[in-house]
């Protein structure tokens, strides 16, 4: 696709000269642009909240809140939807334009302009423009794809789940042990892809800012019970040891947070210990304690302290750096989707958490959820 400007593009002209703005405004409007004009920083700002323009032009030099003043503000303060390029008006005895550069500015033109250059930089800043919207469009385009394919697929392997689970208790007749297990194979598989589906769609709520956490008192302690009681199964199934330490103080203390999603946190965390460890034990603990000892006076003394441990292989410290991104996936053979870290990374975050990682090649690994007592 051949990315072209469109006459239609809106653009701000920023001067507290009038003689500049008439000059500016008369060259643009031949060329068919839509044009507004602010005369001060203050008055540019309030028009770009109340309706963003695909470009501004911004003198430097201006009484009250200067070029650099303005620059600043629409890089940092403005929760802008689109990227608005910015083209810095300077005068030739002007100081140097590098800090309007630095603090986001794309480019600049010296007074007195031409109208061959002005329409140069314009042009070539509005192709910048409609690039990096263009990029953006298929961002979201990719992701609503991605989002409304995982719904669709979640459905029918909800379906094979139930009619599966029906074989499984006979409701469809006897089944012979060989058939049995065969069809044994087949719910685990399809409960492993629908779990991944599950957290797929996770994922894009989080960041598409559709999720909406359901605040509620929570027992950290019941929900770590809970958890560890539905995956012993697992436990039994690799002869692996559950060490289970939670502090007496924080038996009956509440949290407030979204249990689905601490549930979902911790299942995985808990579920990975598990998965990647092939002999000895996993170890869940929860704690006042911070990271430094009781007595520390640290930024983490007001947090719940949730540690779950393994005895597994350990995580190459390449990838530790790296281990809670968007799709980074590890080297063992187990690795999954490289999206389940990132998503319990995500729930944490959006409780006003942080989470850590611990891990020696050998000795196993170490995930530290620190979650604020009151939030």
């Amino acid at each position: 696709m051949t990315l072209q400007s469109s006459r239609s593009d809106k653009i701000l002209v920023v001067d507290d000269s009038p003689d500049n703005v008439f000059l500016i405004k008369t060259i643009l409007e031949e060329e068919g642009y839509t044009i507004s004009t602010a005369e001060n920083g203050i008055s540019a700002l309030a028009q770009l909240q109340a309706s963003p323009c695909d470009l501004v032009l911004l003198d430097l030099m201006m009484p009250g809140m200067d070029g650099y003043e303005v620059t600043k503000h629409i890089r940092g303060d403005m929760k802008l939807s689109q990227y608005i390029p910015i083209l810095l008006i300077t005068a030739h005895d002007a100081p140097n334009v590098a800090h309007g550069l630095d603090l986001g500015a794309d480019d600049f033109i010296r007074k007195p302009v031409t109208v061959d250059e002005l329409l140069a930089r314009v042009r070539s800043l509005l192709r910048l423009k409609h690039s990096m919207d263009e990029r953006d469009e298929i961002a979201r385009q990719r992701e609503d794809f991605v989002s409304r394919l995982a719904h669709d697929l979640r459905t029918p392997l909800v379906a094979a789940d139930r009619m599966l689970m029906l074989f499984q208790q006979g409701a469809l007749g006897a089944l012979s042990s060989q058939m049995q297990e065969v069809i044994a194979i087949m719910a685990r598989s399809n409960i492993n892809l629908l779990s991944m589906v599950n957290t797929l769609l996770e994922v894009y709520r989080f960041e598409a800012g559709r999720k909406t956490l359901t605040l509620q008192p929570v027992n950290l302690a019941q929900l770590l019970e809970e958890v560890a009681g539905e995956l012993t199964p697992l436990i039994q199934d690799k002869k692996l040891s559950l060490n289970l330490e939670l502090a007496e103080e924080l038996k009956v203390n509440t949290i407030i947070g979204d249990r689905l999603e601490l549930h979902r946190l911790f299942t995985n965390l808990i579920g990975n210990a598990i998965k990647f460890t092939d002999s000895g034990s996993v170890s869940i603990r929860l704690t006042c304690e911070n990271q430094f000892g009781k007595n520390s006076q640290s930024i983490f003394s007001d947090y719940i302290r949730i540690e779950i441990a393994d005895t597994g292989p350990g995580i190459p410290p390449e990838e530790q750096t790296t281990i809670f991104e968007r799709f980074r996936q590890g080297t063992h053979k187990s690795s999954g989707s490289g999206l389940g870290l990132y998503l319990s990374r995500r729930i944490v975050e959006a409780h006003q958490g942080i989470i850590l990682l611990n891990s020696e090649l050998g000795k196993g690994s170490k995930f530290v959820v620190l979650l604020p007592q009151k939030t």
